[in-house]
């Protein structure tokens, strides 16, 4: 520790003064909370998606109940912990995201205050 580190250490400890958090690195963070295997899996299954049920954003393209299957889906994962089930509810939600017919759709930013809840252990 160099003597300018012992100086700040006792000085912020006679004045009773926390170490300030350092800030969060924004490249950092775009770097570490990503999963690019999660992001393969999902473009793999969206790419045979658009063999199955055509283009993303496509005219014509017939409706689906995808909030009905996203829930399906989400039983599905919560019974057999299939991971796969994931990848699944996340493309269903880009696209209702791109393309659902939700009468009052719109994006909104909000915070509700409500979050995800840690588990007691």
């Amino acid at each position: 520790m160099s003597v300018h580190d012992e100086i700040r250490k006792h000085f912020l400890e006679a004045c009773n003064i926390q170490e300030p958090v350092p800030l969060l690195d924004l490249v950092d963070l775009q770097k570490t909370e990503w999963s690019v295997d999660f992001e393969r899996l999902m473009r793999n299954r969206l790419t045979m998606g658009a063999v199955r049920y055509g283009r993303l954003g496509a005219a014509g393209k017939p409706q689906y109940d995808r909030v009905a299957s996203i829930e399906k889906r989400l039983a599905a994962y919560v019974a057999t912990g299939n991971t796969e089930y994931l990848v699944d509810i996340a493309n269903l939600c880009l696209c209702e995201f791109v393309e659902g017919a939700h009468p009052l759709k719109h994006f909104a930013s909000i915070d509700d205050g409500e979050h995800v809840w840690q588990k007691e252990t």
